[in-house]
């Protein structure tokens, strides 16, 4: 069978593993990447890092460790992408769209020319806390035997780049039609963390808040948001609006 090239763009896929307690849990994870031909692995406040166990379990995977980011929160790991997927084994209570692994990729490279896009995983025996999923434009679900759905989480990542892999090598990539003006591409991470606390702020001087929990209303927010995709002319236009409001001398 001829092996073919990785594709370029495997190189704008960011492999987030939020606080990971056993670190051959991110050796055999980075095997699962280089397998792929990924190569962008973040750590966020991992257990146990470095490790001779995560060496021994990469498997020649050894230049990915050499070249991981050590992230001290979520925030840092995705700063700058533009498009952001979560895991989950457990389906949520909160709106976030909910993809299949196909799905998911599907969804995300239609914005993978605008920038970096990351998928995250969270911890083994907890996963990723809502606050965390405040992030994420998505909820990755990989579908498993009801009876026995506990995924290890080397596995997990494995299914994610295998699907990126053959999309990108079969060049399966849904562009929007049309020219875009720069402005209409996607708000990346640090953008719309910039805009939440300005709304946040300016729903604040308005007392909008009431007896309503903040943190609570925020977050239904930040879930619109994330689903509308929102471009950088549209956060500047929510910006604009939060300036007026926080403006005393109002405009007549």
């Amino acid at each position: 069978m001829t092996q073919q090239a990785n594709p370029p763009l495997l190189k704008n896929i960011r492999i987030v593993l939020v606080n990971t307690s056993h670190p051959g849990n991110i050796g055999a994870a980075a095997r699962a990447m280089k397998n792929m031909g990924l190569s962008h692995l973040t750590l966020v406040d991992p257990k146990h890092y470095p490790s001779l166990e995560a060496i021994s379990r990469s498997v020649g995977a050894i230049d990915i460790l050499d070249n991981v980011t050590i992230a001290k929160d979520l925030n840092e790991a995705v700063s700058g992408c533009v498009w952001v997927a979560g895991t989950s084994a457990r389906l949520r209570t909160i709106e976030w769209p909910i993809l299949e692994p196909r799905e998911c990729v599907q969804k995300s490279l239609e914005h993978i020319e605008q920038g970096d896009i990351a998928i995250v995983f969270g911890r083994e025996n907890s996963g990723l806390t809502n606050e965390e999923m405040e992030k994420c434009n998505a909820l990755l679900h990989i579908p498993t035997n009801p009876d026995f759905s506990s995924l290890n989480l080397a596995a997990a990542v494995q299914v994610v780049c295998y699907e990126y892999r053959m999309a990108l090598t079969e060049n399966k990539i849904k562009k929007h039609k049309g020219n875009k003006h720069r402005y209409d591409a996607l708000a990346n991470s640090t953008q719309l963390d910039g805009m939440y606390d300005h709304l946040h702020d300016a729903l604040k001087y308005l007392g909008f808040f009431g007896t309503n929990n903040p943190d609570i209303v925020m977050r239904r927010l930040k879930g619109l948001f994330n689903r509308a995709e929102t471009t950088q002319r549209e956060l500047s236009i929510v910006r604009g609006i939060c300036s007026a409001i926080q403006d005393k001398k109002r405009p007549r």
